[in-house]
């Protein structure tokens, strides 16, 4: 068919697909020794493409997240995450070599080690090999691989293969995961080991939140401690003092702020981790090895309780988030009610000063009325004395004086009386 007779494409198509199928296992083969690095905080591509550069191989793109490259006697497994970046070496070995007598990591240049950056998170040795012919105690791959440390291991996939590792971290650095195959091809050996390194790199990623919870712990019984103090406070405190009560409680909540946006990413972190580690072990399809603990029992008794503190310190610390929240709330009322109260006493002293200033102005209105009442009557005078000296009119300059005083004074008075009208509309 042709394309063009098509709708268009999401330009988001190809590549969530290519998603989809990124990051394969490798087959391996019968025998191998394999090293696994998980560094945090570390660019790792260009150490990667210089390792390329030493053995004369392409290095992968720019951007790339992943790659899959045969460098001399070993095959590189590099894959690039949020967090962290992970190193997988495969080194193929004789049946006859002894487990755990090399390590694949043996191989690559000690000077391109060195300088490898980035901060290990994970680190582990895994040997893969054929199961032993007839019966193998336990106690004896303790002892000859383990230093006779107690075991955690199962059947896996199905009865596949036995998986045995003790989670401990040796002097080099490293812990190891014995791997001793029955019935498994060489794609399945692969998952497996892919899912065993991912357990152990996914756990500690996880765990990283651990320390945050328990030193979050520690500042929330002291918030704790401050705001009790502050909400026994509110019951006996004097009105002057509460917007300072009120300053308290904003900073203290600025610090819980603080502590949530520091702590918010690695409890979200944690959770995505431990639930990673959970799929990853019910992928591994375990079956019990009779005497030893199998890997969901060792998660569920180290890995799940320091998870549920850092749950719980999570929990708290919105906990404490909504009492501060409530006391501000409950504080911030009731000082605005007395900063209401205040405000309506100097409304009320603001309108007696009104009435008193009204008073004092009707005052000076009636002293503004005689005032002006005497000089227009004054002025009445000159006008009446004038017309008496020419004899135009025969008036009593007296008795027209004392005749004009009350119909001025009322003729003011309604001036007066109109103008305030005028001003209070």
């Amino acid at each position: 068919m042709d394309m063009k007779a098509m709708p268009a494409e999401h330009p988001e198509r190809r590549s969530l697909n290519a998603e989809l199928h990124a990051r394969p296992p490798e087959a391996l083969p019968e025998c191998a020794r394999i090293s696994f690095l998980a560094l945090a905080e570390s660019p790792t591509q260009p150490a990667l493409a210089e390792l390329c550069r030493l053995y004369g191989v392409e290095a992968p793109p720019e951007g790339a997240s992943h790659a899959s490259l045969v460098l001399g006697p070993f095959q590189l497994k590099w894959e690039r995450h949020t967090e962290f970046a992970r190193f997988k070496f495969i080194l193929p070995v004789d049946p006859g070599e002894p487990p755990f007598s090399g390590t694949a990591l043996a191989q690559v240049p000690a000077e391109w080690l060195a300088q490898l950056p980035g901060k290990i998170v994970s680190a582990c040795h895994v040997e893969v090999r054929p199961v032993a012919e007839g019966p193998e105690d336990v106690e004896e791959i303790a002892d000859r691989c383990f230093s006779g440390n107690a075991l955690i291991g199962a059947e896996v996939s199905g009865g596949g293969a036995n998986a045995f590792t003790d989670f401990r971290i040796r002097e080099d650095g490293f812990t190891r995961i014995l791997i001793q195959n029955r019935s498994m091809t060489a794609r399945q050996r692969g998952r497996v080991v892919q899912r065993l390194v991912e357990i152990d790199a996914y756990c500690m990623m996880a765990m990283l939140t651990f320390p945050v919870a328990r030193d979050l712990m520690a500042s929330l019984s002291r918030f704790e401690g401050v705001l009790n103090e502050i909400t026994n406070s509110m019951r006996i405190t004097e009105k002057e003092e509460e917007p300072v009560l009120l300053d308290r409680l904003t900073l203290l909540h600025s610090d819980l702020v603080r502590e949530n946006t520091a702590s918010q990413f690695r409890f979200s972190a944690a959770k995505a981790y431990s639930g990673l580690v959970t799929f990853r072990m019910n992928e591994l399809r375990e079956v019990r090895i009779e005497g030893i603990q199998t890997f969901r029992e060792f998660m569920a008794r180290r890995m799940d309780p320091a998870m549920r503190t850092c749950e719980a310190a999570a929990s708290r610390l919105r906990s404490v988030s909504e009492s501060v929240s409530q006391a501000t709330q409950l504080l911030q009322t009731r000082v605005d009610v007395t900063r209401e109260m205040q405000n309506q006493s100097l409304l009320e002293s603001m309108d007696k000063r009104a009435r008193l200033q009204l008073r004092l102005q009707e005052t000076v209105e009636g002293l503004s009325l005689a005032a002006i009442t005497y000089y227009i009557v004054g002025l009445l005078g000159y006008a009446v004395a004038g017309i008496a000296d020419l004899e135009l009119l025969p008036v009593h300059k007296p008795v027209a004086l004392l005749a004009s005083i009350p119909i001025v004074l009322l003729g003011v008075a309604l001036a007066l009386r109109r103008a305030r009208a005028r001003m209070h509309r």
